[in-house]
């Protein structure tokens, strides 16, 4: 099994509605849709988006297609619950992206950026398949694989974590900062070379995955 995270871009004539809408708008920066399906040409999915409830519920009372939702407020966005009707094909992206061995892992991203990011998992003949059929107006990206089932980036080690815990913990990410690399090993019972190394390691790994995100 092979996993691959890539990015679907869309010319402007291929976006969806709803992912015009967020594009255009100020107020709403991205959606994570956690989980969805369709049946006999009805969508239904339920994400997380990242804006203002009302930039977005005014993308959604303008298109017929939409047959019922709901909102729930929560710290830097809303939780959302979408039923709407699809296109002339009838199938969603999920779907569409599915195949006999080959699963979509939610989250999928749906971006500002007329993008959206997503991780598929199964074999690795499936997998080319699937990257071959996107539709005319989009383009992909590979932006990692792996040889492994996997949904993210590799974490950070449980060394390397408790190293960052502790220096949350004595204060080291303080500013003006309370202690210094020396309390970081005293604390983790390690030579200071080890604990410095601990913590590059761990902030570059989580550096890098913030980052990934935000492009």
């Amino acid at each position: 099994m092979k996993s691959v995270r890539v990015s679907l871009g869309h010319d402007q004539e291929a976006l969806a509605p709803i992912h015009e809408g967020i594009c255009a708008s100020p107020d709403i920066s991205r959606e994570l849709i956690l989980g969805g399906h369709a049946v006999d040409g009805i969508e239904t999915i339920t994400s997380f988006v990242y804006g203002d409830p009302e930039a977005y519920e005014s993308l959604l009372t303008d298109l017929e297609s939409v047959r019922e939702y709901e909102m729930t407020p929560a710290e830097e966005g809303f939780f959302l619950y979408l039923r709407r009707g699809l296109g002339p094909d009838g199938r969603s992206l999920l779907d569409a992206l599915t195949q006999e061995t080959v699963v979509v892992v939610p989250p999928m991203e749906v971006r500002s950026d007329r993008t959206i990011r997503l991780t598929l998992v199964g074999h690795s003949s499936a997998l080319s398949s699937v990257i071959e059929e996107i539709s005319a107006g989009t383009t992909i990206d590979i932006l990692w694989t792996s040889d492994r089932v996997t949904t993210t980036e590799t974490p950070v080690s449980d060394r390397q974590l408790a190293a960052l815990e502790t220096a949350w913990e004595v204060g080291y990410y303080e500013v003006p900062r309370r202690n210094g690399i020396e309390t970081v090993a005293e604390a983790l019972d390690c030579a200071i070379s080890t604990a410095s190394e601990l913590l590059r390691r761990g902030e570059a790994q989580i550096i890098g995955q913030t980052l990934e995100r935000q492009r």
